[in-house]
């Protein structure tokens, strides 16, 4: 009993001689969550636009309107509040930081609040009801099948944090806008833009297929399985890749658009891992594990910074793909796909932080970036994933 007191005291003492908190050794829980809450509560402090219970698109506002082309068409100005899919990566953040118990109570409070920001998007004028990007408040916008998918997602999961009935009738409601665009045409699949049949992507058909499944995962309802294997076998046919990564869409003629974007595969890598778990069916495990490791492969080789492993074509499509991981390292524990982003993570907010203390949409630290205002999602999505790996390390006793 001595000798081992003796062998702590020593240990802790050349742990303060190197600068180092005993506290803070085997915490690498603390630090990371430290990170996701100062994160969400910077973004909170300078984002957030009370008057409308929203958030602004960027920070710091420059004055001058800046184009976002994330939309249909030509090139969308930016507005007074946030559009949907930034606005999302704040529900997302908030649901994973509800799973800290030391921060559930906070964080309730903030999911209340957030819901009711999310519901300022839901109109009700055209049928069925969907989530449009923009809030109605302002004007009449289009309605996006990903869109839907990311809140269908978003409510599946507060309804998995609180049990709260009503966030589950939200997800069958976006469930039933979003099937409602799926039509023959290439096989099947829904289209990106409700009423504009230029395309079949990726981000619609995969977060449409993580949406039915979380569905089936709160209510054992064998339809939203049904639909979930629908969506996925769509996908695994028609938007595979030869190289095992997912392509970004199927045009009406039938040919692919081969840009490779992380999300596209994470959402399937996820999906890949739910349907696995449903149905004990192991060809799900193993296409699973393939896109894992051809993601890994293809963003690993992709053109990247010399500081980074790996390609980050957008922050938050990365948190998409680490999601994927998240899920397949529950089965397999191959904690290699997790690490590798975990280490780029680390060197975005070690060293490109901006004088407010967000990250840059490249996560290096370019002079040009580090001046230019930042992108809410840019930002929620650091929040998010230092709570995804906070909570991980928190479950191992890291």
């Amino acid at each position: 009993m001595l000798k081992s007191y003796k062998i702590k005291l020593l240990a802790a003492t050349l742990l303060l001689m190197a600068g180092v908190s005993v506290s803070a050794q085997n915490k690498k829980a603390d630090v990371y969550l430290g990170r996701a809450q100062a994160m969400y509560n910077l973004i909170w402090k300078h984002y957030r636009k009370p008057q409308y219970g929203l958030f602004a698109e960027n920070f710091p506002s420059s004055g001058k309107a800046d184009s976002l082309n994330y939309l249909q068409g030509s090139s969308v100005k930016e507005k007074e509040v946030s559009f949907l899919w930034p606005y999302s990566g704040m529900f997302s953040a908030t649901n994973v930081l509800i799973k800290v118990p030391a921060f559930r109570s906070a964080y309730r409070m903030r999911l209340d609040t957030i819901v009711a920001g999310m519901e300022k998007y839901h109109d009700v004028s055209r049928q069925p009801p969907g989530y449009q990007a923009y809030p109605v408040m302002f004007e009449k916008a289009d309605r996006y099948y990903d869109d839907n998918g990311l809140v269908g997602i978003d409510y599946m999961e507060s309804y998995f944090n609180t049990k709260n009935p009503v966030y589950l009738e939200r997800a069958k409601g976006v469930f039933k806008f979003i099937i409602s665009g799926w039509s023959d045409d290439l096989g099947g699949g829904i289209t990106w833009l409700e009423g504009h049949n230029d395309q079949k992507p990726a981000c619609s058909n995969g977060m449409a297929t993580l949406v039915a499944l979380k569905l089936y995962q709160g209510t054992k309802d064998p339809y939203y399985l049904d639909w979930g294997k629908k969506f996925y076998s769509w996908m695994y046919k028609n938007l595979r890749d030869s190289s095992g990564v997912y392509v970004n869409d199927k045009k009406p003629d039938g040919s692919v658009n081969r840009t490779f974007w992380t999300y596209n595969s994470g959402s399937m890598l996820e999906a890949g891992v739910l349907l696995y778990r449903f149905t004990g069916d192991k060809q799900y495990l193993k296409q699973a594990q393939a896109v894992a490791q051809s993601t890994y492969k293809h963003f690993n080789e992709a053109k990247h910074d010399s500081h980074l492993s790996m390609q980050i074509d957008l922050p938050w499509f990365v948190t998409v793909l680490f999601r994927g991981y998240e899920a397949l390292y529950k089965e397999d524990g191959n904690y290699s796909y997790i690490s590798s982003i975990e280490q780029n993570l680390n060197y975005a907010w070690q060293n490109s932080r901006d004088k407010y203390g967000f990250v840059t949409h490249s996560w290096t630290s370019r002079p040009d970036e580090l001046g230019k205002p930042k992108w809410l999602l840019d930002e929620a999505c650091i929040a998010e994933l230092y709570a995804r790996l906070g909570v991980l390390a928190q479950k191992e006793g890291k």
